[in-house]
């Protein structure tokens, strides 16, 4: 084993986790108007002709991603849910793209799966996406977490789709999505 003074260890806490099927996301994009009020996780159908939540959301200790737990969101209000949301990821996908990021908003601490997704655009080209707070209805990129007011940063979370592995002949259609912190640079 030879260290290399070019490559920093990685940091604990940013191993790659899998969050599930990507045919269990929902794509939030296409059903919005369906879903009640264009909450992330407002069930869609998704599928074999059911109806997911449009989003999962993830426990994940800075410390150890290995531990990490899936976090149960009631499509209603919940006051017990609201609590604590420190190191939730929440995961879904929004016009074919997975995005992850923390669950609750830098702003107002509200859970951001009761958020709104939506394309920001100019002119009617689509520039990137966004998703609103419901609380106070700030805005923030699912790209660069960037705020549409003040100076207010969303962590924006790493998110792939890979290959199932060991399917049957090694040729599976299936794709899983993974997730993890993005490291800090520097």
């Amino acid at each position: 084993m030879s260290w290399n003074p070019f490559r920093a260890p990685s940091r604990s806490g940013g191993e790659w986790f899998p969050a599930g099927l990507a045919s269990d996301f929902p794509d939030v994009g296409d059903q919005q108007d369906d879903a009640q009020d264009g909450a992330v996780v407002h069930p869609r159908p998704c599928g074999d002709k059911q109806t997911k939540p449009g989003c999962k959301v993830f426990h994940v200790p800075k410390e150890d991603s290995s531990k990490r737990t899936e976090v149960a969101v009631p499509a209603e209000d919940d006051a017990e849910a609201e609590r604590d949301m420190t190191d939730q990821v929440m995961v879904f996908q929004y016009r074919g793209k997975f995005h992850a990021v923390d669950h609750q908003c830098p702003h107002s601490s509200y859970p951001l799966s009761k958020g709104v997704p939506f394309d920001i655009e100019d002119f009617g080209i689509v520039l990137s996406a966004g998703i609103t707070c419901p609380k106070h209805s700030w805005s923030f990129d699912l790209f660069s977490g960037r705020s549409d007011r003040g100076s207010y940063r969303l962590k924006v979370w790493e998110a792939e789709v890979r290959d199932v592995k060991g399917g049957e002949g090694g040729a599976s259609q299936e794709k899983e999505v993974w997730v993890r912190r993005k490291p800090r640079m520097g």
